[in-house]
This record gives structure tokens, sequence and C-alpha cells, in this order.
């Protein structure tokens, strides 16, 4: 799918997701923990709830509720303190070419340069609450 447009409204951030998230699905290495942790009749609520996520990210429209630290440390729990940096990596590579493969301009870019900030600060406070937790 080759469409190569500006990322406008909640619309593109939804294509942008769900393709995403598809590709997530289907990969070897980090597909086996969003399966494990998202039920199959739980995707649509999910893939809703990050188009919300990334909507406000991206236009500063008030419509996610959650706490995306605490789902990420659950999940990390979940999966006994195991997450690493290559599952951020491997998150951000897949994000970087769904993006590459639909969208072009200044959004776009925005939306590659706020999820490499936001895969650091995440794995930042998963790795700080480890810490904490084997004191």
């Amino acid at each position: 799918m080759s469409i190569t447009r500006q990322i406008e409204n909640r619309e593109d951030v939804f294509l942008l997701v769900s393709t995403f998230y598809n590709k997530i699905k289907k990969d070897d290495f980090i597909g086996p923990i969003f399966l494990e942790i998202i039920p199959d009749d739980e995707w649509d609520s999910h893939l809703d709830k990050l188009t919300d996520f990334w909507e406000t990210t991206l236009f500063f429209k008030r419509t996610y509720k959650g706490n995306p630290m605490k789902a990420h440390k659950d999940v990390d729990t979940h999966f006994n303190h195991t997450i690493t940096q290559k599952h951020f990596g491997k998150w951000l590579e897949l994000w970087f070419s769904t993006i590459d493969s639909l969208f072009i301009g200044d959004k776009a870019h925005e939306a590659k340069e706020r999820a490499r900030n936001i895969a650091s600060l995440l794995f930042l406070r998963i790795f700080e609450s480890r810490k904490l937790t084997s004191k």
C-alpha cells in the first residue's frame, strides 16, 4: 500500500495505527507479546484507544484517557521483566516503516520523533521501576 500523503486527521491516524498493529501481530519477535496481552475480542477497542493516543499526541485533541506508563510496566511485569531495548527497537522499526509506507510531511516526521521519545522514556521508566521493585 503506497498512499504517501500528509497525516491530517483521525482517519489518517487510525489508518497508521491499524496498519502498524497488523504488522506487529505478524512479527515473530514482538507479535507474541501483543497477542498474549491483548485478547482477540479486545483488538478493536485497543486500536481505538491507540488512535486516541496518537490523535492527542499529534493534534493535541484531548481524546486519550489512559496511563501508558502503567500499561507498559504491567506488560513488563507480566513477562517477568524481560522486555528489552530490542523490543522497543523493533517497535520503532515497524512504526517508522509503516509511516514511510503511508505518509509524508511534517506530521509523519513528528510521529516518528514522538515515538522515539516515548519509547526511550517508557523503557527508562520500566528499567527504573525494576530497580525499585528489586530492592
